[in-house]
């Protein structure tokens, strides 16, 4: 009797937390909202973000990764274990915190504290009791999840179902490199880091901004080690969609981009190479299911 990749997958790893899936839906949903409506104020030139910003590219960027990543959110409870999960769980667990923590650093920033108009006063003041319930809550998840015991036959080390192609290796380090180096720089160095990003951003979307980025960068070389396209599905569901999405948004206000200079064009790469680490590998796991 043959094996699918899905199954082969089951047989080691720690069983998944049900407050984790519930936590995924939960931001997926909220995310989905919530990003939406961020992305679509960019779009028409509105800077809807929780803290004031010079420009209405910044808060629509963090707005469509929101949205791009919550419907791969609501397919986190077909995990049959965590290891399928975390390639896309504990980047989520670093916005959340990391998101909570820069809005804190930069309560100043903050429409409520600035005296914004009033919806986006509201807006702020349900943005920082959101993220700081939602935080605290993912902690809690990671913390109950690692509790659980591993599951397996304890027989040797684990063989990827659906292993990486070794071509695709070298370009997923330097993707996850790039993501995770620029998420940092801005996220510990903002007025440095943020000088250099080819629009005006101000600190709090420096480091806004830098959260995402790294999150990204630690989901991305976190897919490198796993090393099995079969335990990073939500991963690779969530990655192609927050591409389209963040491009959809660039496109639109490009005019604001300097596009001519050296970080136009890494952005322009980046975003690239997100797009098609998706697509390819949903494309690879999807023919390795027919071979099987």
């Amino acid at each position: 009797m043959s094996v699918t990749p899905q199954e082969a997958v089951v047989a080691d790893g720690r069983a998944l937390s049900p407050a984790v899936v519930v936590l995924s839906g939960v931001v997926g949903g909220i995310g989905a909202a919530v990003g939406a409506l961020l992305a679509v104020a960019s779009l028409t030139g509105h800077a809807a973000g929780a803290w004031v910003s010079p420009e209405a590219l910044s808060p629509g960027l963090v707005g469509a990764a929101m949205a791009g990543v919550a419907p791969a959110l609501f397919t986190v409870g077909r995990a049959r274990v965590w290891e399928e999960a975390r390639c896309l769980v504990l980047p989520l667990a670093i916005v959340l915190v990391g998101l909570f923590t820069v809005t804190v650093l930069n309560a100043g920033s903050l429409q409520a504290v600035r005296g914004g108009p009033l919806f986006l006063a509201l807006f702020s003041l349900g943005w920082v009791a959101t993220l700081g319930v939602l935080a605290l809550a993912a902690v809690g998840c990671l913390a109950a999840q690692y509790r659980a015991r591993p599951g397996g036959t304890g027989a040797g080390p684990r063989r990827p179902a659906v292993p990486l192609p070794a071509w695709s290796k070298p370009p997923l380090a330097v993707l996850g490199s790039g993501w995770l180096g620029i998420g940092a720089g801005l996220l510990f160095f903002p007025a440095f880091w943020g000088a250099l990003l080819p629009w005006t951003v101000n600190r709090a979307d420096a480091q806004g901004l830098g959260v995402w980025a790294l999150a990204l960068g630690v989901g991305v070389l976190g897919s490198l080690a796993e090393d099995d396209l079969a335990r990073i599905r939500p991963a690779l569901n969530a990655v192609p969609v927050v591409a389209l999405a963040l491009g959809a948004v660039l496109a639109a206000r490009a005019s604001t981009v300097d596009w001519a200079s050296g970080p136009g064009a890494a952005l322009v790469a980046l975003v690239a190479g997100l797009l098609v680490t998706g697509v390819s590998g949903r494309w690879l796991l999807a023919r390795a299911a027919k071979d099987v």
